[in-house]
Formats: structure tokens, sequence, C-alpha cells
């Protein structure tokens, strides 16, 4: 290890907050457990809505929804989840330059409440352009910011980080498995908006728990790490409401509508990604160690992307395959479409602390993260693949236990790269942009999350082979360049495991 190296260590292990000594929850810093509780409340809010919400876009009016043409509605929500992650540049940026993680991510999570109220308590496409964009602005602040302020707790070099945010991920599903079971069963049994109004109430319910517990995050977790000069803030507002008012104008010329969101979110997050990248790698405050390491991680968000792109499918192409192709018949009672949202959580729910404790018993003899990577967007193609000797049948003739035995293939390629990615970005962040170098893994979510619903116009099932073969193929060769070219990434990595 060189001085530099050595210094940036050291820099980062007397960060305020970062203790090896403190094992009182589940081995983890006891305040772990406030950002678990805050992630659960809110995965819960976020899920529960998200499994009913392309449903609520194209079922008719009849069924209580508006009707819309079901590649459209993919396609936009495939652009709102984008927008979730997209947002997370802001939320970062406003974390490291204005507000400090802590507060971000409390003003965040007050927006996300409104956002679900809006969506149950306004009718028709009001409600969903006022709701999905406050809850896809605020998910954005919150997340980078939560993985951020985990990443807070740990000192360069503590063993347990990866099965802290393995532990924390377990919040994160948990939510995801309780909010589709609840939300769907009420969008079953009594409409759409209630089931949106449950979604409120368990954001409220995260942010009464997270006021609770917030004075108890180290210092360095209210800290302002590069401060925006004052005299700079009048133009940042005057950028922002220019863009806006630009964006407002692309809808109103119709220059952006439903069925070509997704292409200008696609472009839109690959813009921020490069701009983002560029930002870091050129700054005078991070040094040649930290920037090898940003370059180190570029072949990881591209397999990231490959990943997500697939993954994101859960809630546009595989919603859309278990409510035409998949037999719900459950004793003679028809179950709700999203209740197959729940099942990736309880494979998670059992598997992350087996993922946790493997990664703590063997320490540093366990893979490397390119590896890590590596797997999981391979064996992510091959869970696609298990799609096809299901092709062919009618309506309703998929086994559930087939999708089943396919969504835990989908969490195994999760869990070998979703909560190793986040750790990831903070381990490879430069000083003065934690926050934001989290923000650039977040992209990569977001852009594989838009082209999961762009693509999901393409799928049919009269072109299921070739839909889930190729798709399944392309992750798949992703995955092995990954690995093929590890050695020369782990240098870049300087020491980072």
């Amino acid at each position: 290890m060189t001085d530099q190296t050595q210094t940036v260590a050291n820099d980062r292990a007397t960060t305020p907050g970062d203790s090896t000594s403190d094992h009182g929850f589940f081995g983890q810093p006891r305040v772990l457990a406030n950002l678990f509780g805050v992630e659960m409340w809110e995965r819960f809010s976020f899920y529960g809505m998200q499994g009913i919400v392309l449903l609520y876009l194209y079922y008719s009016v009849s069924q209580g929804g508006l009707g819309m043409d079901e590649g459209t509605a993919s396609a936009v929500i495939g652009a709102y989840g984008g927008l979730v992650y997209l947002s997370t540049i802001p939320g970062a940026w406003l974390a490291d330059r204005v507000l400090g993680s802590e507060r971000t991510l409390f003003y965040s999570a007050c927006l996300i409440m409104l956002g679900h109220i809006a969506l149950s308590a306004l009718p028709g496409y009001a409600g969903v352009i006022a709701g999905l964009l406050m809850v896809g602005i605020g998910s954005g602040g919150l997340k980078a910011n939560a993985t951020s302020l985990v990443g807070t707790l740990y000192a360069e070099g503590d063993e347990r980080r990866d099965a802290g945010f393995s532990l924390f991920y377990l919040g994160i599903n948990l939510g995801a498995l309780f909010g589709p079971l609840l939300t769907g069963l009420l969008q079953q049994e009594v409409g759409f908006h209630v089931g949106f109004a449950a979604a409120a109430i368990g954001m409220f319910l995260g942010l009464v728990q997270y006021t609770m517990g917030r004075k108890k995050l180290p210092a360095s977790a209210h800290e302002v790490k590069n401060p925006l000069p004052a005299g700079q803030l009048p133009k940042v507002l005057g950028l922002a409401v220019l863009v806006a008012l630009a964006i407002v104008a692309l809808v109103l010329t119709g220059l952006v509508t439903a069925e070509n969101l997704a292409t200008w979110v696609i472009w839109a997050t690959v813009v921020g990604a490069v701009a983002l990248f560029l930002t870091i790698v050129t700054s005078k405050k991070v040094n040649a160690v930290e920037r090898g390491r940003v370059w180190a991680f570029v072949p990881m968000f591209v397999a990231s992307v490959a990943f997500w792109t697939l993954y994101q499918q859960q809630f546009t192409v595989v919603t859309i395959y278990s409510d035409s192709r998949l037999d719900r018949d459950l004793f003679g009672w028809t179950m709700p479409v999203s209740w197959v949202q729940s099942v990736n959580p309880v494979f998670i729910i059992l598997l992350a602390g087996v993922f946790a404790a493997m990664w703590t018993k063997l320490g540093p003899r366990q893979p490397s993260t390119p590896l890590k990577f590596a797997a999981g967007t391979a064996i992510m193609g091959v869970a696609f693949l298990l799609f096809i000797p299901m092709a062919g049948g009618g309506a309703h003739s998929a086994p559930l236990l087939g999708l089943i035995g396919i969504l835990l293939v989908f969490t195994i390629a999760e869990l070998l790269l979703s909560p190793v990615g986040l750790s990831l970005a903070t381990k490879l962040a430069p000083e003065a942009f934690r926050t934001q170098m989290v923000s650039l893994f977040f992209l990569s979510v977001a852009l594989g999350s838009v082209l999961a619903g762009y693509l999901g116009k393409y799928y049919s099932a009269d072109h299921e082979v070739s839909y889930f073969g190729v798709l399944g193929l392309i992750s798949i060769g992703v995955g092995a360049l990954l690995a093929v070219f590890t050695k020369p990434i782990r240098r870049l990595m300087a020491g980072v495991h």
C-alpha cells in the first residue's frame, strides 16, 4: 500500500461513527437498526404501490383502471423506475453540497408519503402523474442517502461491511414482502385507491420510526461533505426552475408522450451517468488512487445495467406474464397478481442471512467483487432461459411452481450483485464524492429499470422463446466477459477486495 493510499484509508477509518467495537445489532453497529427500519417501511410503501400501479394503468375502466395499452403502460412503469434511480443524482448532490445525507433522507421520505397520498386521493391521470413524480423523486433522494449512511458506520477494511449491507438488504425485503401482499389484496377485494392508501400509511409509519431515532446517527451523517458556496445557491435554484419549465414545455408541445417517455428517460440516464462519472474523475479533489478505483467501477456498471435490465422486468413483463399466462388458482381462489412480487422477498429473507454469514466466515478468502458481479449477471441470464420450457401454452397455463423456481434463481443472482454493489460503491468512492458515487451505482439500476420497461413492448406470448432466449444469452455473455477481465479490474481497485 502506498503512502497516499494509506492516508485515504486512515482518513476514512477515523470518520466519526466508524467503530469496530459496536456489535449491538446482530453483530453490527446498533444504529444500523434505525436505517434498517426506515428503509423497511419505505420499501413496504414503494413495492406495495408498484405491485398494483401497472395493473391500474392497463386494466379497463370497468375493472377500476385507466385502460392504457399494455406496452405503453409497461414503458411508463419502466420510465418511472428509471426516474426513481435517476433522482439519486439530485438527491446525492443535495446531501453532499447543501443538506447532508441525514436531512436529505428525512425530507425525501416526507415527499414519498405525499406522493402515495396523491395516488390514493386524486382520480385518473392527475393522481398518477403527481403521485409517481413525488414518489419517484423522493425515493431517489432516500435511496442514495440511506445507503451512504450505512457506509458511514464502517471503517475501511471492516470485514463486517458486506454482511451489514446484506442485513440492511433484509430490511428492504421485509417491506417488499408485505407491501404487495397487503395492497394487492386490498386492490382485488376493495379497489386500487384503497391499496394506494395502504402504501401511504406504511410510509407514515416509517417516518415516525425514523424521527424517533435519527439523533442516534453518527456526526458524520449530518456533515455536508463538499459545501456549496452561498453565492451559488440562487444560480442552482434558477437552473432547477429552467429544467422544470423545459420539461413542462416538452410535454405541452407533444414532444414527450406516454409512448416515447421511456426513450427520453434512457437518454437522460445515459447523459446523467456520463456527466457524473466525468465530474468525479476530473475533480481536483480526487487523488490518483481514488481515480483508478472509479475507473474500475466502469465495467461493473455495465454488468449492473445488464443485470437490472432483466431483474426489473419483475415489475413489467413478469407482471403481465403473471396476469395472463400464470395459473394463479389456489384451491378455487384466484391469487392477486401482485402477490407474485412477494415471492422474491421471501427468498431474500431466507437466504440473505445465509449469504451474510458466508461472506463473514470467508472474510478475506471470499470471491472478489468483480467475480460476484460476473456470477450474478450470468445467473440472471440463466433465470431468463428457464422461462423457455413453459413457453407455448395458452392463457393461465404456466405453473405457479415453475415461476417460483425461476424467481429463486433471480434471488440468488440478486444476492451476488445488489447488496455487494451498494457496498462496492461506498468502498470505491472518493472521499469528496461518497454519496454521489452511490448514486452512480443507482444510475446503473435506473438504466436497467427503464430498459426493462422499454423492452416490455416487445414481449408477447407468441414470441416468448426468442424474447427470453436472446436477453438471457446476452446477460450470460456480459457476465463471462467481466470474469475474464477480473485481474486488471482488481489492480485498478488498489487493495479494495
